[in-house]
């Protein structure tokens, strides 16, 4: 009996593993692996923006939230838009880029840090992040971080069910995201499929620099035959995109083919439930550690554990 029950505890936490990139993870609990002297701080990295309404709405928000809801522990935050922090610092308003932060931090004596990110996709600003954080790794005992808003199929299933509970169906939702012009550009169209597969037909994704291009959703706008239309930012901030590419560019472009065109002018980082999503990731991060392709290879050379995988 014994052995079914630690059986069944191991399944229920593998699930939830999986939720946040299964087999990758490793339950471990960051604050238990401290030491006497040892100090824990969490980083939160945005892009940023210069509009102060967007920023309080958005960025401030969640930075409150993770500190309530992480109170005992030091919090720092960073921008990684160069031009945001130099258009800011023009204004007085001093930003560090995530080096700068994860140095200061070491200069400050923390040696175990959580880092999370308020991206909406695994892209540059991510690779960017990473390739910082591997930069000084060696200056701290442990530096976890945590994954983007959209990473694990869970992730897109949550944000849809999020974004999609108070929609009109005779009303086309486009949600515009910014794109990117390498191959992570395929997390919008797997959003895009994904909400197709769940029967949520009146949606649609396009985005500004990368596909689904502008061209792309508008063909599927027409097949679908809804007339009123609705612009969506699928970004963290309402800021210079939004206001400029969605609220001008693609209302006009949309108006000008006959569409009812209305936008939503909110950034993703609004939203107190998505919001949540992005702690709930920190949250994992405190928890678990992550197993380095590396590191597994290793495992594997040892045990042939990966080709047994195959087999089932």
């Amino acid at each position: 009996m014994k052995k079914i029950f630690l059986i069944f505890t191991m399944c229920i936490i593998a699930l939830t593993a999986l939720g946040h990139g299964g087999k990758n993870f490793e339950a471990s609990d960051i604050i238990k692996t401290m030491q006497t002297g040892d100090k824990l701080a969490i980083l939160m990295v945005h892009f940023g923006t210069t509009h102060r309404d967007t920023r309080e709405l958005t960025i401030d928000a969640i930075n409150s939230k993770v500190k309530q809801q992480f109170s005992d522990i030091e919090f720092r935050e960073a921008y990684t838009s160069r031009i945001v922090i130099k258009r800011l610092d023009a204004m007085g308003i001093i930003k560090q880029n995530p080096l700068e932060a994860l140095k200061q931090l070491h200069a400050d004596g923390y040696t175990h840090i959580l880092v999370q990110a308020s991206t909406i996709i695994d892209g540059v600003e991510m690779e960017s992040l990473n390739r910082n954080v591997e930069e000084v790794s060696a200056l701290f005992k442990d530096i976890r971080v945590g994954d983007p808003l959209l990473y694990s199929p869970h992730d897109y299933e949550k944000v849809i069910d999020i974004l999609t509970s108070n929609s009109d169906k005779n009303t086309a939702y486009v949600w515009v995201g910014h794109g990117t012009y390498d191959a992570t550009t395929a997390q919008y169209a797997m959003m895009d499929y994904m909400l197709k597969a769940k029967g949520h037909n009146n949606y649609f994704v396009g985005t500004i620099e990368g596909y689904p291009e502008y061209n792309d959703m508008l063909k599927q706008l027409k097949t679908s035959g809804l007339k009123k239309v609705v612009l969506v930012p699928f970004m963290f901030v309402a800021g210079e995109h939004a206001k400029n590419d969605i609220a001008e560019d693609w209302k006009n472009d949309l108006g000008k083919e006959g569409f009812e065109v209305g936008v939503l002018m909110k950034g993703l980082g609004q939203n107190p439930d998505i919001q949540d999503l992005y702690i709930s990731h920190l949250k994992f991060i405190a928890t678990h550690r992550k197993i380095g392709i590396m590191e597994k290879k290793a495992t594997y050379e040892v045990t042939g554990e990966k080709q047994h995988l195959h087999h089932h």
